[in-house]
């Protein structure tokens, strides 16, 4: 609102310079941009990105399998082995030796995290694997893969405003400089003379 209360005050204002009416409409511009140009983008990417993390998942559930795996025996866990989960869900997880079958047939046997607060040799949890029986995470789901989404199409909304603020404070930035260099060199000009208009001198 502030672009269209610009242009309206310089529009027969006998004070205004040529820049004053630009600056005004680049204002209007950039905001008519930010106005149109910002939902398409945010509405385009998130298009993108939902049908991509659409596909992930899709194929995701289509190669990964949770397949039951049987404890051989409890071991210590490694005081350096990195966790990035919550004290609460790490304590209800333990480090086993386990045995488990993959879905082409083939016996695998491995070190695995069972959700398992105590694990004795015979108990029985179920693990993500590819075809393969190699251990994989579990699969993402639609309504997490549709939020990445959404947050993806809402940061390049914000993206595109910030490039075409950026865009119009630039060219402000440049108008300025070059009112400013223009009067420089009026003062320039007018310097030796101010003040001593009708003197005589």
């Amino acid at each position: 609102m502030r672009a269209i209360g610009g242009l309206w005050r310089w529009r027969h204002n006998p004070m205004r310079r040529t820049t004053d009416l630009v600056e005004a409409w680049v204002a209007l511009v950039a905001l008519l941009l930010i106005l149109v140009v910002t939902p398409v983008a945010g509405a385009v990417i998130g298009s993108f990105a939902q049908g991509a993390l659409q596909k992930s998942v899709r194929d995701q559930q289509r190669t990964r399998h949770l397949v039951p795996a049987t404890v051989v025996k409890k071991l210590n866990r490694s005081p350096l082995e990195p966790d990035p989960e919550s004290s609460t869900t790490r304590d209800a997880r333990s480090r086993v030796l386990a045995d488990w079958t993959a879905p082409d047939g083939t016996a695998q046997h491995g070190t695995l995290l069972a959700d398992l607060k105590s694990p004795h040799r015979g108990d029985h949890f179920t693990v993500w694997t590819d075809d393969h029986g190699r251990i994989v995470a579990r699969p993402l789901d639609s309504v997490t893969a549709t939020t990445h989404a959404v947050l993806a199409g809402f940061g390049a909304a914000m993206m595109t405003v910030g490039l075409i603020e950026g865009g119009r404070r630039l060219i402000v930035w440049r108008m300025v400089r070059r009112r400013y260099a223009r009067w420089d060199q009026a003062w320039d000009k007018a310097g030796p003379d101010w003040g001593r208009t009708g003197t005589g001198s």
